[in-house]
């Protein structure tokens, strides 16, 4: 491993800061990708045979749902804050302390996005608040983001699955709608998925995150890209190095979406 590399390494623990790399320096990565991979045109998701059975299980009646979402398509910041917070749609209500709605500038033009709440963000009531979210704001910081500063965090189930284990298919169902209406409210310029659950869940595919990195997919019309999640890295430290190719990808990505939005018609 070079010098650089492990210093890298060192960097993206829960020590404070990386450094950004300059433009056109690629970080090192044991997948290989076709560079043109580092452009910033947004490749549509793809459905697969087997998205239905992840994100569409269809426990409600169609009619029942139908309504559902209708209404919380319709409610404001106030309105579905105070509904989340009340939400016993789901068997999940039953054994939580506190809903995590999400945190964060509700202009952002940045949106990360994890599966689920754990034991102390239950505790706390906000997301990414233990280790992993440590190593997240480092994240952030490492391109010079800071939580609540032009971004936005939620997760894709708002009450923790017990043990910590991935949310339902059915649990994920009644939680999209609320998680729809956060990114119609914020109106993210770029979300980035944190972890395969949340990827699978926002994008109705299946697919490895091998397959999904270094892409810029989208979710409703808003572009996204998809990483480790920030509890998974502290257990897979080499997969660090990847995280961190990633999020140069979101940076070169944002600027490109900054670009196009400000040229003149």
């Amino acid at each position: 491993m070079s010098a650089r590399r492990e210093q890298m390494l060192f960097e993206m623990g829960l020590a404070p800061l990386w450094r950004l790399r300059a433009p056109g320096r690629a970080a090192g990565s044991d997948e290989s990708r076709d560079p043109a991979s580092n452009q910033a045109a947004i490749e549509p998701a793809k459905p697969s045979p087997r998205a239905s059975a992840t994100v569409q299980p269809g426990h409600d009646t169609q009619g029942d749902a139908s309504g559902r979402r209708a209404e919380i398509m319709r409610m404001d910041w106030s309105a579905l804050k105070e509904t989340v917070a009340s939400c016993r749609d789901c068997p999940l209500h039953a054994k939580r302390n506190k809903t995590v709605f999400g945190v964060g500038d509700e202009n952002a033009d940045w949106m990360f996005i994890g599966e689920g709440p754990g034991a102390d963000e239950d505790a706390q009531g906000d997301p990414f608040v233990g280790q992993a979210g440590k190593l997240l704001d480092n994240m952030l910081a490492a391109v010079e983001l800071k939580r609540g500063e032009n971004v936005y965090i939620a997760n894709i189930v708002k009450c923790r699955p017990p043990g910590n284990r991935n949310p339902q298919p059915d649990e994920a169902l009644k939680c999209e709608p609320y998680l729809q209406r956060q990114i119609e409210l914020i109106k993210p310029r770029l979300i980035v998925a944190l972890g395969r659950v949340a990827a699978l869940n926002l994008l109705a595919r299946d697919a490895s995150i091998a397959s999904l990195r270094g892409k810029v997919l989208e979710y409703k019309g808003t572009p996204l890209i998809v990483t480790y999640h920030p509890a998974y890295l502290l257990r897979n430290l080499p997969d660090k190095a990847k995280a961190w190719e990633d999020l140069c990808f979101a940076v070169k990505t944002m600027q490109t979406l900054q670009t196009a939005h400000s040229a003149p018609i």
